[in-house]
């Protein structure tokens, strides 16, 4: 009987993303990745070199499910609103991914595929000023900073959970609630970039 080598590395990254979404990078153990995916550390360090190379994979793919989650919508950015929804949607569906995101801002070091990551924004930052170009946007404002402020805008709701029920009074399972703030959302997005007499 041969080695499922496929199916055992997912074990592993899907182990490794509920450990290092709890615990961060410093706070997971290969161990404890090893335990919760069955599998041996031993093929852990076969496949992935190390914890870093396994955390490494575990960030780069949520971010590139995110990328492939939100295009698949067919949402574009002449309409900021939906577009900021679907980055909603996705974060709603994905919690880890902020966790991830926020475990890495507190590291030290520089960030996981900083050079790739910065080109993939810097692209949708140029997507930004294009649709601008074509009056779907405030030409007024800076493209980068709305970029930011609208995965803010998406994201910040998973990213500090207690928050957002302190401050609401509903927590991340109330679906009336998930889907007023994405209805939400996608207005404030929409008045934000707005351009003006529109």
């Amino acid at each position: 009987m041969g080695w499922d080598t496929d199916g055992t590395r997912r074990r592993l990254r899907d182990a490794a993303l509920t450990e290092f979404a709890a615990r961060g990078f410093d706070g997971t153990t290969v161990a404890a990745i090893a335990t919760r995916s069955g599998v041996n550390k031993e093929r852990l360090y076969s496949y992935f070199g190390d914890k870093q190379g396994l955390w490494d994979l575990v960030l780069t793919t949520e971010l590139e499910r995110l990328a492939a989650g939100v295009e698949l919508t067919g949402v574009g950015l002449d309409d900021i609103g939906e577009f900021a929804g679907a980055t909603y949607d996705y974060h709603a569906e994905h919690p880890e991914l902020s966790r991830l995101l926020q475990w890495e801002g507190l590291q030290t070091g520089p960030p996981t595929q900083v050079d790739v990551r910065t080109r993939h924004y810097r692209e949708k930052v140029a997507r930004v000023a294009d649709a601008q170009r074509h009056g779907f946007i405030d030409p007024e404002i800076d493209p980068a900073l709305l970029l930011f402020t609208l995965i803010a805008l998406a994201a910040w709701w998973q990213t500090v959970p207690q928050l957002a029920e302190m401050i609401t009074g509903s927590g991340a399972d109330d679906r009336a609630a998930r889907e007023a703030r994405r209805r939400f959302v996608v207005e404030a997005a929409r008045r934000i970039a707005a351009p003006a007499g529109s």
